[in-house]
């Protein structure tokens, strides 16, 4: 992918296709050393992700997973409207709960941003507020269900996926090179040495130890 100035890095293998909607009819899978792919939407693909306080809620949500959960953070991007994160569950887990770990990003950032919108008594809590069944309404901030899951198993791959989530601003005319997007870890993989943004999520990129595995 040309113009970004940043390292090969990101498509894929589909691994399996977490379609949105009900949570009970995907279904992730993982083999030891798989990288995940994660892609979620905001509620009606709304552009939500346009505000610096809100896309700090995201990035907080993420660090507080990624340790909870002993992820490694390898890549991500922030859209307006979606959110790709490429991680890497423990060795030692033999079945990381993918699903719990893409609800636990997502649900402390939409607390956080509906209690903003109760404090600002906007007409966009009234959008972002549904009606789920009658007699029950509630407040949206994501798409329902847990997005799609890609697994990543070769270096190749995950490079390639790598790419392709730094590329989504170019491609969408946001800015003109990867780097340019602050929302993302392409500057982080752009300088050398590499350098953490405070208002970003911490990248933890690849132990030496997946480079050093045959492909499968």
């Amino acid at each position: 992918m040309g113009g970004t100035g940043v390292s090969p890095v990101l498509a894929v293998r589909r691994g399996s296709s977490g379609m949105a909607g009900n949570r009970k009819r995907v279904k992730h899978y993982h083999d030891p050393g798989d990288v995940h792919e994660l892609t979620f939407s905001c509620y009606d693909r709304l552009p939500l992700l346009t505000n610096d306080a809100w896309r700090k809620y995201l990035s907080d949500s993420v660090d507080d997973c990624t340790a909870n959960h002993r992820f490694r953070l390898v890549a991500f991007v922030f859209m307006p409207e979606h959110v790709h994160l490429a991680v890497l569950p423990p060795d030692d887990v033999a079945e990381p709960d993918i699903g719990a770990f893409v609800a636990g990003v997502k649900r402390p950032c939409s607390v956080n941003v509906k209690q903003d919108l109760l404090a600002g008594d906007t007409s966009l809590l009234k959008r972002l507020t549904v009606r789920e069944r009658p007699g029950k309404r509630v407040f949206r901030f994501w798409q329902e269900g847990p997005g799609y899951d890609r697994n990543l198993q070769t270096e190749k791959t995950v490079l390639a996926a790598m790419d392709y989530i730094h590329e989504n601003p170019v491609r969408r005319g946001l800015c003109r090179l990867a780097t340019e997007w602050r929302w993302s870890s392409a500057r982080y993989y752009a300088s050398d040495p590499p350098q953490q943004d405070p208002m970003l999520p911490e990248i933890h990129g690849l132990p030496p130890e997946f480079f050093l595995r045959t492909s499968r």
